[in-house]
């Protein structure tokens, strides 16, 4: 198959999921929403949202779960059941699904999120009505540990929100890290898909007050102590 039937396939499976995302979230109601990707344009990989949970927007651009996805290529698998925070603190089940084409390599993803917030308040509120004891609220170790999800309808955004989470990781601040630490805080932003989009190099050199330069020789460096065949950034 060539490369415009390829593109072509790919633009009928986006266009035929677009029916399917309406379908799931009016079938779960408002409490559900359903994002449909399309990875080929990373910052502005959303191309349809039916419900509302996160305030994404089509055109707006993936999140850190995508960035990861996109990292990963072709080896990528589905993420299901994900339990996530938003920034604001929203309790999320999310779950993404990664789309292939006929030769099997992934350019998009159709995810599903899920306000469990929403759905324990009700709970609460018919466990009270019951007569039964409180239901779970924030300070509940289910809440309380999972992880924070950037959903931004900005890539620049989410790629901040990844940095700031990192930084405040670490046990210093950048100028106090040794090689080994500034190698693996590249590695770790490598892992997230940080760098999987475009111009983000740049962004994280800005950030850390170093060169670009340095930035690329950086991350070719944590590239090539994981994996001695990498080439190190070709952005």
């Amino acid at each position: 198959m060539g490369g415009q039937d390829r593109e072509a396939e790919r633009d009928a499976i986006i266009a035929a999921l677009v029916p399917v995302a309406r379908g799931v979230a009016a079938t779960f109601g408002p409490v559900c929403e359903v994002v449909l990707h399309d990875y080929r344009r990373p910052e502005k990989s959303v191309v349809a949202v039916a419900g509302s949970v996160t305030g994404r927007v089509a055109g707006g651009a993936m999140s850190e779960i995508g960035m990861r996805v996109l990292a990963r290529g072709d080896e990528a698998g589905d993420e299901l059941n994900h339990v996530t925070r938003t920034g604001a603190g929203q309790l999320l089940k999310s779950s993404t699904m990664v789309l292939r084409d006929s030769v099997g390599a992934v350019f998009g993803a159709l995810c599903v999120n899920v306000d469990v917030g929403a759905i324990r308040q009700a709970h609460a509120l018919l466990g009270a009505l019951a007569g039964e004891g409180e239901g779970h609220g924030a300070g509940d170790p289910v809440t309380a540990a999972a992880p924070v999800t950037t959903f931004g309808n900005d890539l620049d955004s989410v790629v901040d929100a990844v940095l700031d989470a990192h930084r405040v990781g670490q046990p210093q601040p950048w100028a106090g890290l040794d090689r080994a630490g500034r190698l693996d805080f590249f590695r770790s932003l490598d892992d997230h898909g940080v760098f999987a989009v475009r111009r983000s190099v740049e962004q994280v050199a800005a950030r850390l007050g170093i060169s670009r330069a340095s930035a690329y020789s950086y991350l070719s460096q944590a590239r090539a102590a994981t994996d001695p065949t990498s080439k190190g950034d070709d952005q």
